[in-house]
């Protein structure tokens, strides 16, 4: 057995030390990258591609998955602290069917048929069962909550009041009930879906009103509208109406600014941002206005007259002569004389004048622009300091109209601080398929660069065999006897030239190989 090792050994020796430095390098570079080759295609065609099947599960669900998996003899790797579960692709879609037909996924709730599938055949206890309805009752509203849209995980704890039949309905407790959501991301509740979490948990349990109910969320506390029967308050659909208006106003701007810069520098080379402080307070305005008539003296309009007149006639007696001066009158008492006739007239006349009035009521939209700022991107290529100021104006004009009705006295300055145009270097999508391809196209190279070196080593043994087969052939080839002209005997050219020619037609092959002997002697 060792000496046939060593014969084959010393031909190994023998096939290698034929060759030259060059093409024993060239020989090993190809061998090397050829089995690199076989190396990486061997693992790519027979790896197993797993695929991500559940996400965000419960340590329970986490649990029975595995146990599932685990004896149907499926592969399966753990991720994300035990919490994701990935499978092989070819199997993820029959996994799938399989662990939500057996319902397997419960977000760590129990519903009723937890209650029909440990039941004992000797009974419970009325304490026991109690204890297994709350969390049955739990899990099912929990299960109700997680089917809505935008819900990511829940958690509910309802409290059921003890019944007595000793108890009035006022002394009896009410059954009260504490959710907590956690929402997707991204994924913001209007009014109407709060109020439909507020009403699938008063109806899933018995003899429970909304002011019972407390549902919160990572973002706050959520509250009931007046129509379910809540407290009332800030109506949150005002606040969806706003956001939406005030999402719209911006997205119209952006839409109208990328518009207008695709015509200068192109779509692809520019990047619109707009942000936004709009007031959505409504105003109403009264105005009074009391205003006199042109043509009538500025004294406004007659609306009442009065007029009444008076006469008085009457006879006046006096006293003749001196008063006091005859012996037998009284000083400085007048005495009796003969009377006069007197009459008199009394005339009064009262206008009164009204003023014209005039009210206006203004009421002011509640949509205003109290400030604004716009932010461009564009890619450096395509932006010049000359095109760059006249965006930077442009811009500067439309945010001078948007605020005109903010009630603010902005200089140029301040406006211009409101907008920013940046000149950035973009990533077009062919610098990112090429760098998410990278890796594939680098494969491929390897491949190509092995073939070739496989292809060219294989040429350069064929050439150098062929080459040794040729001159094994030519020292195992017969002699061939040349034919002999005794020329030194002939006399004359003509008797030499006889001789060729019927040399040449009796044995043309001879007479071939005579003349190569000639020119290789020459």
């Amino acid at each position: 057995m060792s000496e046939k090792l060593a014969r084959t050994w010393e031909k190994l020796l023998g096939f290698w030390n034929q060759y030259s430095k060059t093409q024993k390098w060239v020989l090993a570079s190809t061998a090397a990258l050829l089995i690199v080759f076989i190396i990486i295609l061997t693992y790519l065609f027979t790896r197993t591609e797993y695929e991500l099947a559940f996400q965000e599960l419960d340590t329970t669900d986490s649990q029975a998955i595995m146990q599932y998996l685990e004896s149907s003899g499926i592969p399966y790797k753990l991720e994300a602290g035990g919490t994701s579960i990935s499978v092989p692709k070819a199997q993820a879609d029959k996994v799938r069917v399989a662990v939500g037909s057996q319902g397997l996924v419960q977000n760590g709730s129990l519903g009723f048929a937890e209650l029909s599938s440990n039941s004992s055949t000797i009974g419970t206890t009325d304490q026991e069962f109690q204890v297994k309805y709350r969390n049955a009752l739990n899990g099912e509203v929990q299960q109700l909550l997680l089917g809505l849209q935008g819900i990511q995980r829940a958690k509910v704890l309802v409290n059921l009041p003890q019944e007595s039949v000793f108890l009035s309905e006022e002394d009896k407790e009410k059954a009260s009930a504490s959710v907590n959501l956690t929402f997707k991301p991204g994924f913001r509740p209007k009014q109407a879906e709060i109020d439909s979490y507020f009403n699938l948990v008063k109806t899933a349990v018995p003899n429970l009103s909304v002011e019972d109910i407390t549902i919160t969320s990572q973002n706050g506390q959520l509250s009931p509208s007046p129509e379910i029967g809540g407290a009332g308050g800030f109506n949150s659909n005002v606040l969806d109406q706003q956001f939406e208006i005030q999402s719209k106003f911006e997205n119209d701007i952006k839409s109208k600014t990328e518009q207008f810069l695709a015509s200068i520098v192109g779509m692809d080379n520019v990047v619109v941002s707009v942000m936004s402080s709009l007031n959505f307070d409504q105003k109403t305005q009264q105005e009074q206005i009391v205003m006199p008539l042109d043509n009538n003296d500025n004294k406004g309009a007659v609306t009442s007259e009065k007029t009444s007149a008076e006469s008085y006639t009457g006879s006046d007696s006096s006293a003749g002569g001196v008063a006091g001066t005859g012996e037998t009158d009284v000083t400085n008492y007048p005495s009796a004389g003969g009377g006069n006739e007197s009459s008199s007239e009394k005339t009064d006349s009262e206008i009164t004048y009204e003023n014209g009035h005039v009210t206006t009521s203004t009421v002011f939209s509640p949509y205003q622009v109290k400030d604004l700022s716009i932010s461009v991107a564009v890619d450096s290529e395509v932006m010049t300091d000359e095109r760059q100021q006249e965006i930077q104006q442009k811009l500067v004009n439309d945010v001078r109209i948007l605020l005109a009705n903010s009630g603010q006295n902005l200089t140029d300055e301040q406006l211009a601080n409101r907008v920013s145009v940046i000149s950035q270097t973009f990533n077009t999508p062919a610098d990112v398929a090429a760098g998410s391809n990278s890796s594939i196209y680098w494969m491929a190279g390897l491949g190509l660069l092995a073939l070739a070196l496989a292809g060219g080593g294989y040429a350069v043994y064929r050439r150098r065999k062929k080459a040794q087969q040729e001159e094994m052939a030519a020292e195992m080839a017969p002699k061939v006897e040349m034919p002999t002209i005794d020329i030194d005997s002939v006399s004359n050219d003509s008797q030499v030239r006889k001789q060729l020619e019927s040399l040449a037609k009796r044995k043309p092959d001879e007479f071939v190989n005579l003349l190569r002997t000639w020119l290789v002697d020459e």
